[in-house]
């Protein structure tokens, strides 16, 4: 539970304070989102809200899905996702989620799908060290011995050559350096994941919950 909201990331940038302090940040387009549904605990076993957004167009919407978002009397939106909530009561239908839900100073944990890699070996992948590469040892870049040999196999979780990247990755406990509001703009220090124009989904930290 917490505050929370989806977002898209924008790219990195710095920011200076009067002091001549350079801060590295990410800009963070968070919102608006709007509520499309409540759940409760009475009919759905829990409390949660699910929010939509970036609006398309009416016609990418299948009859189901268009239905699910004239009953909230909203546009359709691209992104849904549900967020657990104290209680679904202090919500309404169409109600609007803005950047200023946080403000500068916030701990927040950032998800979003890492930057896709393709297939790399165990060096760029695993950070193993390479064998000499003098032109005599035949053995540069390879992934070298896999194990025991009595079993004749090898042993699952065993770091090998393979897809790196895209994968969902949380950063954790980012400080908010600066919130635009009218432009619905969070900025970051740091970087977060995903590639510029990626889906984020940013909520109250975790670790600034439990002090």
């Amino acid at each position: 539970m917490g505050r929370a909201i989806l977002g898209r990331k924008i790219g990195m940038t710095q920011l200076f304070e009067a002091n001549g302090v350079v801060h590295p940040v990410t800009i963070i387009e968070a919102g608006p989102c709007v509520v499309v549904q409540k759940k409760h605990t009475a009919t759905d076993g829990y409390e949660a809200i699910q929010v939509g957004f970036v609006d398309i167009k009416e016609r990418k919407a299948n009859k189901p899905m268009a239905g699910h978002f004239a009953a909230a009397k909203v546009k359709p939106k691209r992104y849904l996702r549900e967020f657990r909530v104290e209680s679904a009561d202090d919500y309404k239908l169409g109600q609007e989620i803005r950047a200023d839900l946080f403000s500068a100073g916030d701990l927040i944990d950032v998800t979003g799908i890492s930057r896709g890699r393709g297939f790399a070996g165990t060096i760029k992948k695993w950070n193993f060290n390479r064998g000499p590469m003098s032109h005599g040892s035949m053995y540069h870049r390879r992934v070298g011995s896999l194990g025991a040999t009595d079993p004749a196999r090898v042993f699952k979780g065993r770091k090998m050559p393979g897809r790196l990247g895209h994968e969902r990755v949380t950063t954790l406990a980012v400080k908010v350096v600066k919130v635009d509001a009218e432009r619905n703009l969070i900025m970051v220090r740091g970087s977060v994941p995903g590639a510029n124009g990626g889906l984020v989904t940013v909520r109250e930290s975790v670790k600034a919950r439990k002090r």
